[in-house]
């Protein structure tokens, strides 16, 4: 079974980023799971408190369940036209110690998706996103592209995806990225 590991880049309890991938974790295909992972009480990185207190436990648990997945989708929220600085502050994190960014990152399949209010989805955090992959040294799959604008017309308010038409072009994402990741096997 293919494991993906799925991140939202935001922290708001209402997140339409968190509920996307909880969606995707239900739209997964056969032979495929999605892993949730966590950002939150992931302190802002300083080089100092790493050379004194070591990694975070948050950040141990992250790049633990990084380790053991076959892929990485990124749920980015698009803040200012860009990336949002709490889940770029995660990936440096999980780029500490330098020797782990080969291990964790080198070759490991990602994709971008994201939810946002307006009429562009994400297209400028995820393209903002790509330098940073490509420092790391991952393996970016090109081949689909998901933004979901308006996302308040495509979720309720518990948080659950209710448009059909989304739902379907997210199973079409996934089981896209599901055969990358399996076809990239490390």
């Amino acid at each position: 079974m293919v494991s993906i590991l799925g991140i939202s880049g935001s922290l708001r309890r209402g997140s339409y980023n968190s509920a996307l991938l909880r969606a995707a974790q239900a739209s997964m295909p056969d032979g495929a799971e999605l892993v949730e992972g966590s950002i939150a009480g992931i302190p802002l990185y300083n080089a100092d408190d790493e050379a004194e207190t070591g990694i975070p436990p948050a950040v141990q648990v992250l790049k633990r369940q990084l380790a053991e997945a076959d892929g990485l989708i990124l749920f980015t929220p698009e803040y200012n036209n860009s990336i949002p600085g709490v889940m770029k502050n995660a990936i440096d994190w999980l780029s500490r110690p330098a020797s782990d960014i080969g291990p964790l990152f080198g070759g490991r399949p990602i994709a971008t998706l994201g939810a946002s209010m307006g009429g562009f989805g994400t297209v400028l955090a995820q393209e903002a996103w790509l330098p940073v992959l490509r420092t790391l040294g991952t393996r970016p799959w090109f081949e689909g592209r998901m933004l979901v604008s308006r996302a308040q017309t495509v979720f309720d308010e518990a948080g659950e995806l209710n448009d059909l038409a989304t739902r379907d072009r997210l199973r079409a994402f996934l089981v896209g990225f599901s055969a990358f990741a399996t076809s990239q096997a490390r």
